[in-house]
């Protein structure tokens, strides 16, 4: 493989206009695709063989055009001190909302608005109300008009000393990219610049994937609503695809550079750079797109595309990596180099004279300081990150509602006011759906009030024949409470198939354990193929484990990290939080997926290092040094990048992508500085040459990748051999 990966990196050099514009053309490509496509809905929510679920298809069986899934808005009026919701004045102004609304902009695409004073949607003191709005289309596919003309509604209201608080998704949009993520590239600019020292060299990875992450993303918008894409599909996609974009391309220009610095010819160490970085590139993204496919085992349509469409972003950036950015070094000529070094680089090929050991620079002393004391080392990571993932052991898990929202926004102020009004439960409304008939739906109903955790039951609605009922039940407590969740299983309990608990509350809960359920599944089939994949790179069985016991161990510290700040609430103002609550359910499995793969990164790419100089003859102790000497700043750079992009995305509004950020972030923090620069060097330099111990009838059964371009060593020595000169030309341009 290196050999193919080096005459495709030398090739790119070489064809730098013709690869240039093959990809410029693709961005335009999905650029007019995304522009042309209809707008995208926000995504329909499903969780096959839950009983939420065969609630909901039921109800869509026996009481057709009810389970539609267009969007709605409660608009909660609240009168002012010491008036009633039902005095005169106070009902004429909620009246005129309710006319305004019928017969104002976006009216076509409102399906019907219920009147508080018919529909009884009054507090028991009669100090609130709220307005139930029904749309024809999903909150995506709301026009601004109509937008707008719900947000104005309550102006007037609101001027005549009435609060009017407007919740539910209607209001929902896609979640808009804020600073944050715009000082997370800024953050990635000035640590390449400091790493390169040329503004150049810092500039081409950013370049790259961006553009890398340009096609990724106008291609999910393109296909967002043919392939019924979530709203937030775009954002993680954005999210892995612009970090690991940059990262390969730093790799790839890292290599470039010391290639150049062994006296090679500038097409010849793009080729050679592909040919060995490109590898452990290849490798990387191998294992990123395993975690991120894997997630189709948890049987999630919405949580699958996410990680096909994230997963297919990160393959453009691993293209990108071995094929734009070879061709973009062709372009920028000897300006990859600080200005310092390249009449150094470029007199006579070499940077220092024969014989003249350089400078230790701080991979080398960090890794030397490692190898002095390696239990003291290993010691304090596992008990530092153990103590940290201490929290995790308390992790409660839902999916956030409005009362996770920051508390300056209406649809937060409506939760609270419906809460106030109407009861912590009145948020998390429980639908019951009976499939029999009237004798049984009443039964049903006494039983279910009869259970502690009910604030109010309704009587039951029949459909049109008779054969099938839905009972609304309120709980006594808010919607992500233990309680609730306690009521939801006392109703499931004894009821045959004839009678389901849905709604949004019932459908978190049954979300939530369908995630725990997955989680160990989901772990043992991508941390195996990971392990076999990294068996192929290593040739060892030792380093592959290791790898995969110091990813558990950072993914747990970073759990429990989650869970101190958006759980406990610990620093919760310094990121943000406004709103302690259950952890998200989908977070556990999401970051064991994204954070294993990206862990890989680091581990693939400072480990083939120092395979490569085990390979070459080194010991196992000054291979380390090797691989420090050559990876570790690097790696840092990458992980800082990586951090500062991901902690972007922490000043999102939304507390989903808040929280996915915070974690990611953490994660990558005590992967790449924790477990793989201090853990990982340790353990290596206790085993000694047990870490590259296979058996030879599995290294007789395992195919060599050649990771460390052994072959390609060879193959360049017997060409050297032939002709001094073959493919060896100086490129000027």
């Amino acid at each position: 493989m290196a050999t193919f990966l080096y005459r495709l990196g030398r090739g790119a050099f070489r064809r730098r206009r013709l690869v240039a514009l093959a990809w410029v053309a693709l961005l335009f490509a999905a650029i007019f695709g995304a522009a042309t496509a209809p707008a995208p809905s926000s995504g329909s929510f499903s969780i096959p063989g839950t009983e939420a679920q065969k609630a909901f298809d039921l109800l869509e069986e026996r009481f057709p055009g009810m389970a539609a899934d267009g969007a709605t808005a409660r608009i909660v009026i609240k009168a002012p001190a010491g008036a009633k919701i039902t005095d005169p004045g106070t009902k004429t102004e909620v009246e005129k909302i309710i006319s305004g609304l019928k017969g104002g902009a976006g009216a076509d695409q409102i399906a019907s608005v219920d009147d508080p004073y018919q529909s009884q949607a009054i507090s028991q003191d009669a100090t609130t109300a709220y307005i139930t709005t029904k749309y024809k289309v999903s909150g995506m596919e709301l026009t601004d008009k109509t937008r707008d003309a719900l947000k104005e509604s309550g102006k007037d209201a609101q001027a005549a000393g009435l609060t009017v608080e407007i919740g539910g998704d209607a209001l929902m949009a896609a979640p808009e990219s804020g600073a944050g993520e715009i000082v997370g590239i800024l953050v990635a600019a000035i640590v390449l610049v400091i790493t390169f020292g040329s503004l150049i060299a810092a500039g081409l990875p950013l370049l790259t994937a961006l553009i890398g992450v340009g096609i990724g993303i106008s291609s999910i918008a393109a296909l967002a609503n043919a392939l019924d894409l979530g709203t937030t599909t775009s954002t993680l996609a954005m999210m892995i695809g612009l970090a690991v974009g940059i990262d390969y391309g730093l790799f790839i220009v890292s290599r470039y550079r010391a290639e150049l610095a062994e006296g090679h010819e500038r097409d010849e160490a793009a080729g050679r750079a592909v040919g060995t970085a490109g590898s452990a590139v290849v490798f990387a993204g191998l294992t990123v797109v395993i975690a991120l496919v894997g997630l189709a085992v948890v049987n999630i349509p919405m949580l699958s595309k996410m990680g096909f469409a994230a997963a297919g972003t990160v393959v453009i950036a691993v293209l990108v990596a071995l094929t734009l950015v070879p061709a973009m070094l062709g372009f920028a000529g000897r300006t990859v180099l600080p200005a310092g070094k390249k009449s150094r680089l470029f007199g006579k090929g070499k940077v220092l004279p024969e014989g003249v050991e350089p400078k230790p620079n701080g991979g080398t002393r960090w890794a030397r300081f490692v190898l002095r004391r390696p239990v003291m080392v290993l010691l304090a990571g596992v008990i530092g990150l153990g103590a940290i993932a201490i929290p995790a052991s308390k992790l409660e898990m839902g999916l956030p509602d409005d009362g996770a929202q920051p508390v300056s926004t209406t649809q937060r102020k409506a939760y609270d006011l419906l809460s106030d009004g109407f009861g912590p439960g009145f948020n998390g409304p429980l639908m019951v759906v009976v499939d029999g008939d009237q004798a049984l739906a009443d039964a049903t109903v006494e039983r279910i009030k009869g259970l502690g955790g009910v604030a109010a039951v309704t009587p039951p609605m029949p459909n049109e024949a008779k054969n099938a009922s839905i009972i609304n039940v309120i709980p006594k407590d808010r919607p992500s409470s233990v309680e609730t969740e306690d009521l939801v299983h006392e109703i499931r309990e004894g009821n045959g198939k004839d009678v389901l608990v849905s709604g949004q509350t019932a459908m978190n809960i049954d979300f939530s354990q369908k995630m725990n359920d997955a989680l160990l599944p989901y772990l043992t089939l991508v941390v195996g193929l990971a392990f076999l994949l990294l068996m192929l790179v290593f040739r060892s069985i030792l380093v592959p484990l290791k790898a995969a016991l110091g990813f558990l161990l950072s993914v747990v510290a970073a759990l429990g990290a989650v869970v101190a700040v958006f759980q406990w609430g610990w620093l919760g103002s310094l990121f943000g939080v406004e709103q302690t609550g259950p952890i998200m359910s989908m977070m556990p499995i999401f970051m064991v997926g994204v954070v294993f793969g990206l862990a890989m990164d680091y581990e693939v790419f400072l480990v083939t290092r120092m395979r490569e100089a085990y390979v070459h003859g080194e010991r196992p102790g000054q291979a380390i040094v090797t691989g420090f000497q050559y990876s570790a700043r690097v790696v840092v750079a990458a992980a800082v990048i990586m951090i500062a992009v991901f902690s972007g995305f922490i000043g999102s509004s939304e507390q989903m992508v808040k929280m996915i950020g915070f974690g990611l972030a953490i994660a990558v923090f005590f992967d790449a500085f924790v477990v793989r620069m201090a853990i990982v060097p340790a353990v290596l330099a206790l085993l000694g040459h047990k870490a590259w111990w296979l058996p030879r009838w599995l290294d007789r059964i395992l195919p060599n990748v050649d990771v460390e371009g052994e072959s390609l060593r060879k193959h360049l020595a017997g060409t050297s051999k032939e002709d001094p000169d073959k493919d060896r030309e100086l490129v000027n341009a």
